[in-house]
């Protein structure tokens, strides 16, 4: 108990009585998972290593798409953050089902400490999030905290380390691999009975309320392209990124063109895109070569990145794609 009121002052800077008041909101029979690997385990992060000694029972789901990566390992999460506003579940359609109670929702940026105090786990996934320091400094207080790996920050946690991360954490190291090695199978396949896709350029963008931007290179969003045979638009400098993605003034947006021009809108229909006249200048878009995501579960299921939202996006984005690629 002392532990816990200890916790608290630090997490929270005043001890809250009604979340450090025992485990009346946690039911010690109901593990989050089964996870049967051999412990103690360590993993990597860019905080250096982290030991789990014993088996997970109660995981927390912080980073981006790791609440369905460890659900895709067969570890259902007491607590979890909606990265992109699903709701409920706070996870995609192709994730349905794989609860057997939904996880408490916990806010992404900026989480409550205190709510993930109460939950009392004994793992934390943040393997995708800013990488902020001081987050994971008050995590670590909580519980041992998976963060990203080094070099990471700004969401660029690949969903290769991300799954390696994870099972590794939840014991199941194998079939994290299987994982992997079946979903880059499936990549091939796809690539295979696309071979137009080989050697075009593409840029993949977003049109927001803050103007346009482009995806770096290195961001997953550009990966799943060149996973499929593209290539980056040369003409994107990694370099000029801020975190993900670079900013591209409209008089600039010709730099968009490439083979193919895929473009996120958020916070807008893809409709209005399509109406400015500066984007309807773009060669790409004048000669039909891009695609606007107008499907808004489509656009998730590739924004998420996870191995369940992948092989939803393997189905629906490639003929969508090859519709438009010349």
């Amino acid at each position: 108990m002392l532990r816990r009121a200890i916790l608290c002052l630090t997490v929270l800077g005043v001890l809250v009585v009604a979340g450090c008041s025992g485990s009346s909101n946690t039911d010690e029979g109901s593990p989050s998972g089964a996870t049967t690997g051999s412990y103690p385990v360590t993993v990597d992060t860019k905080f250096g290593p982290v030991t789990i000694e014993e088996p997970p029972k109660r995981v927390v789901a912080l980073g981006w798409g790791d609440a369905e990566t460890a659900l895709a390992l067969g570890v259902q999460p007491v607590g979890a953050s909606d990265w992109l506003d699903f709701g409920g579940e706070g996870v995609g359609p192709w994730a349905a089902g794989l609860y057997d109670s939904p996880p408490e929702i916990i806010a992404t940026r900026e989480p409550s400490f205190e709510q993930i105090l109460a939950l009392e786990p004994d793992l934390i996934l943040d393997t995708k999030s800013s990488g902020d320091q001081k987050r994971y400094d008050t995590l670590k207080e909580i519980a041992p905290t998976v963060a990203l790996p080094a070099g990471a920050d700004n969401y660029k946690t690949t969903l290769e380390q991300q799954v390696a991360m994870v099972s590794q954490a939840l014991g199941v190291p194998d079939k994290g691999t299987e994982l992997i090695d079946q979903l880059n199978s499936r990549f091939a396949e796809v690539a295979a009975q696309n071979p137009e896709f080989a050697g075009k350029t593409v840029t993949v963008a977003a049109r927001s309320g803050n103007g346009w931007g482009a995806y770096a290179p290195d961001t997953e969003r550009v990966a799943f392209m060149r996973k499929l045979g593209f290539v980056a638009n040369p003409a994107i400098d990694p370099a000029d990124a801020k975190g993900f993605s670079i900013p591209v003034a409209e008089e600039n947006l010709q730099l968009l063109d490439a083979d193919m021009l895929v473009v996120f809108p958020i916070g807008r229909t893809a409709a209005e895109v399509e109406a400015e006249p500066v984007f309807k200048a773009v060669p790409a878009v004048v000669d039909g070569r891009y695609l606007v995501f107008d499907d808004t579960t489509i656009s998730r299921a590739y924004s998420t990145n996870s191995v369940l939202s992948v092989r939803y996006a393997l189905d629906t984005v490639p003929p969508l794609v090859a519709e438009r690629t010349t």
